[in-house]
């Protein structure tokens, strides 16, 4: 695509988007069925522009902006329409929020769609994402998807892929739409240090903010303090908790793992909300993201946790997992001698990229596989409620 071309195209909706603004102030509702506040949103907008004459007032039209660490003050024209997201944190924020799904994200094999199959009427059909990684990141795709809005932190690009640099982020952020993002899933990469992070709820009402959907973030929150208050007393004392080693197994045979030491990021508060024991913290296992290097087996054995939790296998259900992976494990040697693969306590850990919803389904999961609790610890139609806007 040519960039004049590109800049035009960005010219003549940035145009309809000043004067539609009030239409479109709402976005579109994600793949749900229920009554959303976009369509009450465009019949004020449709009556605001009768009364007017047909065009929509200076005040409708007013710009706003919205702050957050690293990209500073990012002013938006009007509510962003489309949008893409660094991964599936980002992606389900905004499904939580009513959005349409994000057009592309990091890697879409690791936005697990398949936990909204728990949440009453809420799907996403990911069959029209795309990659935005693939042996590199293509600056002329961010051309081709022509965001709004990219909710990704600019130091990513510029830190973990040749080919990007600065001049290239204002590019972008000139011609197509700004950035928007913090890298929040995890809290290791050294060129993070200068700026702070984001507790999940914390990046969730800065998009809220974006979208100007704060209502519904709002909702989410009154759920997530009720999901926290029943959880809390489930929590067995802390000489009851299990030691739990996190890590991605290569394979479905694995025989070798990428360690990780539970950390802040919000790929790990499904593990601290439960409060679980980490066997690896007080290992020589020094922690993938800092150590890029896998353990095998025998390292493995010589820490013997008596759980496994492993990564990388959020695609597969649970019967699947179990009839590979775990029986693999049975059926090795070496494997089969691990106090977790001889008491049956080998499980998959939930996703690195968890949203307001995920960590819901992840977190009730984990802990009927560390804790017992059965109950449905969160009211899934609650949920669907706020995502379909009925709050």
């Amino acid at each position: 695509m040519v960039k004049e071309n590109s800049k035009d195209k960005r010219a003549t909706r940035r145009d309809y988007l000043k004067v539609g603004g009030a239409l479109l102030a709402s976005g579109f509702v994600a793949g749900c069925t229920g009554t959303s506040d976009s369509d009450e949103t465009t019949e004020q907008g449709t009556e605001s522009m009768t009364e007017s004459g047909g065009e929509t007032t200076e005040a409708e039209m007013k710009a706003y902006t919205v702050s957050m660490e690293p990209v500073g003050e990012v002013e938006f024209e009007s509510v962003p329409e489309t949008w893409v997201a660094n991964n599936g944190s980002w992606a389900d924020m905004g499904i939580a929020l009513g959005l349409e799904p994000p057009k592309g994200v990091w890697l879409t094999s690791r936005y697990h769609t398949q936990y909204y199959d728990d949440i009453p009427g809420v799907s996403v059909d990911k069959s029209g994402m795309v990659n935005l990684y693939n042996d590199g990141v293509s600056k002329e795709l961010f051309y081709e998807l022509d965001a709004d809005v990219h909710v990704i932190d600019p130091n990513f690009l510029l830190n973990r892929f040749k080919g990007w640099e600065q001049a290239d982020v204002d590019e972008i952020a000139e011609n197509v739409g700004p950035f928007f993002g913090n890298c929040i899933y995890a809290q290791h990469y050294p060129w993070h240090d200068s700026y702070g992070y984001y507790s999940l709820y914390e990046g969730f009402e800065k998009l809220a903010q974006v979208f100007q959907r704060t209502d519904r973030y709002e909702a989410f929150v009154s759920v997530h303090e009720e999901f926290q208050s029943t959880l809390e007393p489930l929590v067995p004392g802390e000489s009851e908790r299990p030691e739990v080693a996190v890590l991605w197994g290569v394979g479905d045979e694995p025989e070798e793992f990428y360690p990780y030491i539970i950390g802040e990021g919000t790929g790990f508060k499904h593990l601290n909300d439960l409060q679980v024991d980490d066997a690896l913290a007080d290992s020589d296992v020094k922690d993938f993201h800092g150590s890029r290097a896998a353990i095998d087996l025998e390292t493995l054995l010589e820490v013997d946790p008596e759980v496994l939790m492993l990564r990388g296998y959020e695609a597969k259900t649970r019967a699947e997992f179990e009839s590979s992976v775990v029986a693999s494990l049975e059926n090795h040697e070496s494997a089969s001698a691990l106090t977790a693969v001889e008491n049956g306590d080998v499980y998959r850990a939930g996703g690195l990229y968890q949203g307001p919803i995920t960590n819901l389904v992840v977190t009730e999961r984990t802990a009927s596989q560390l804790y017992g609790i059965e109950d449905d610890l969160f009211d899934r139609q609650r949920v669907a409620d706020i995502v379909n806007g009925n709050l």
